[in-house]
C-alpha cells in the first residue's frame, strides 16, 4: 500500500540566532497517524526541485520570522526577526500550488500561503484590531466558527470548535483567490482556503499540539493525506 510522504518545512530558533531547526513532534505524529510519511525538510535551495516532484503533500508549520514588507497592511512591517526560511518555503509553496498538489499551513504557514495568494498581514493584531482577544498565549483555548460549506467544513465536520492560539501577525485583508473558512468570536481570521485548488488550507491555530488528543480538528491532517 502506497504511503503519500508529506514533506514538513522546519522551523528555526529564530530568536537565538537561527543556529538550529526546530519542528513540534506533534506535525510528525499528526501526518503518520493519517497514515502519511513525514520528511523534515531544511533551507536548502538545491532542495526545492526534489521536494516539488517526490513528495506528494506539505505542511508549513508555525514560526515568528518576518516577511516582505509588502505583505503588510500600509504602513506596517513585520516585528519578526529575518529567516532563511522564507525563500526556500516560498518556492515550495509556490510549486505546489502550480501542481496543484496538497498543502496544509499552519500558523506561520497559513499566513505565507495567504500572502502568496494576495492577502496582506498586519504585524500586530491587537494593534489593528483593539477590541480583539488574547491570541498571543500558547495556551489559552477559544472556539472557532467554522463557514458552513467550505472546504475545512466539510473536511472536520462540526460548525464550531475549541482551538488553541499563539500569534501576534493575522490575516488583515483578504484577496479574492482566498476564503476566509473559519473565525474567532472576534472576527480574527482563524482559516483560510485557497479558492481554485484542490487542497491548500491554512489554519491560524497550531492543531500539532492536539496530534495525540481526540480533537475535531486532526481531521485535516487525514484530508491532507488522503488528497496527496
Amino acid at each position: 500500500m502506497h504511503q503519500p510522504r508529506i514533506a514538513i518545512i522546519l522551523d528555526e530558533n529564530t530568536s537565538t540566532g537561527g543556529t538550529r531547526y526546530e519542528a513540534a513532534k506533534g506535525y510528525f505524529r499528526g501526518v503518520s497517524k493519517a497514515g502519511g510519511l513525514p520528511f523534515g525538510i531544511p533551507y536548502l535551495p538545491e532542495i526545492v526541485d526534489i521536494v516539488l516532484n517526490e513528495f506528494d503533500g506539505l505542511v508549513c508549520v508555525g514560526g515568528r520570522f518576518a516577511y516582505p514588507d509588502d505583505w503588510y497592511i500600509a504602513g506596517e512591517m513585520s516585528k519578526a526577526p529575518p529567516s532563511e526560511r522564507l525563500e526556500v518555503e516560498r518556492a515550495i509553496i509556490e510549486g505546489f500550488l502550480e501542481r496543484d498538489k496538497p498543502i496544509l499551513g499552519i500558523c506561520a504557514g497559513m499566513q505565507m500561503l495567504a500572502c502568496l495568494n494576495g492577502c496582506l498581514l498586519t504585524p500586530d493584531l491587537r494593534a489593528s484590531f483593539p477590541n480583539a482577544n488574547e491570541h498571543d498565549k500558547r495556551d489559552h483555548l477559544h472556539p472557532v466558527e467554522i463557514v458552513p460549506e467550505s472546504r475545512l467544513a466539510t473536511i472536520i465536520g462540526e460548525r464550531r470548535i475549541e482551538v488553541n492560539s499563539y500569534h501576534r501577525e493575522a490575516v488583515a485583508q483578504l484577496s479574492p483567490a482566498v476564503l476566509a473558512s473559519a473565525y474567532a468570536e472576534d472576527g480574527i481570521i482563524e482559516a483560510v482556503e485557497v479558492v481554485s485548488n484542490s487542497f491548500a488550507i491554512g489554519l491560524q491555530w497550531h492543531q500539532e499540539l492536539f496530534a495525540d488528543a481526540h480533537h475535531p480538528g486532526n481531521a485535516v491532517f487525514r484530508g491532507l493525506v488522503e488528497a496527496a
